[in-house]
């Protein structure tokens, strides 16, 4: 298990928000934290403690009035970190090489991909030929329903008939280098992590995956280390101290 940083940007500001909450109406969130430094502080930081592979996330639409302000403060991370840093939110073949020029290690993908509640194989190609398969990791990001998980897309918003399964995974993992996973329902509330979904996605050992959502205290840590098998790494926003939480930065390090 390892720690994986976060610098969520939203209306231009590096936010912690309930990710459940997000809506591209008026462009309006709950918010947990708002920092009044900017993403190129945080992205110093990871570097400074030699953590790789966090990912940097616009949560505004490309239709927002407040994107082009979110996506330089996304650039301005990516330009602090050099190869250090993944983005993702609203990525396509039409800019994922922009990102990757300007410094990031892997783009992100999910809405692009699940078009129309499915699996796009044609668009999930295209994707794959525009950044690489070595700079593609693939959001399975999901919420419950019934029995099953399942992916969400257009900020959390549209639930896919696509579900959360070792087949799922093991498809798609041909076509990316790692997987991230934001747990939707428990998302910004640090109130412990959905420990079906970790066993779930344990079970997966085809590529890294990263888990996000719900973390509130090291015990949360330790139950997704054993939910996991600890082959899982991990996300913390909300709960982490640099965004108003409790956890320390400095223990999270250590893992």
């Amino acid at each position: 298990m390892k720690f994986r940083p976060c610098i969520d940007i939203h209306n231009g500001k590096v936010k912690q928000i309930v990710g459940g909450s997000l809506t591209d109406v008026q462009d309006q969130a709950q918010e947990n934290f708002v920092s009044e430094q900017d993403a190129a502080f945080y992205a110093r930081l990871y570097k400074d403690a030699g953590i790789r592979g966090g990912h940097v996330i616009l949560l505004n639409s490309q239709d927002s009035p407040y994107y082009e302000a979110t996506k330089a403060q996304a650039m301005l991370a990516l330009a602090a970190y050099q190869g250090g840093l993944q983005i993702g939110g609203g990525v396509s073949p039409d800019n994922a090489g922009e990102y990757l020029k300007a410094g990031a290690s892997h783009v992100i993908v999910t809405s692009y991909v699940f078009k129309d509640g499915k699996i796009s194989w044609e668009k999930l190609e295209q994707m794959e030929q525009a950044a690489g398969k070595e700079h593609l990791v693939l959001d399975l990001s999901c919420r419950k329903k019934g029995d099953s998980y399942y992916i969400v897309t257009d900020r959390w918003q549209k639930f896919t008939e696509v579900p959360v399964t070792l087949e799922t995974m093991e498809k798609l993992g041909s076509y990316c280098d790692e997987f991230l996973v934001h747990a939707v329902d428990v998302e910004g509330k640090a109130h412990g992590v959905e420990t079906e979904l970790a066993a779930l996605l344990s079970e997966y050992t085809g590529r890294p995956v990263t888990y996000a959502g719900g973390v509130g205290s090291m015990k949360d840590i330790e139950d997704l280390r054993t939910y996991g098998k600890g082959r899982l790494d991990v996300t913390v926003g909300s709960a982490l101290d640099l965004f108003g939480g409790t956890i320390p930065f400095t223990e999270l390090v250590k893992l």
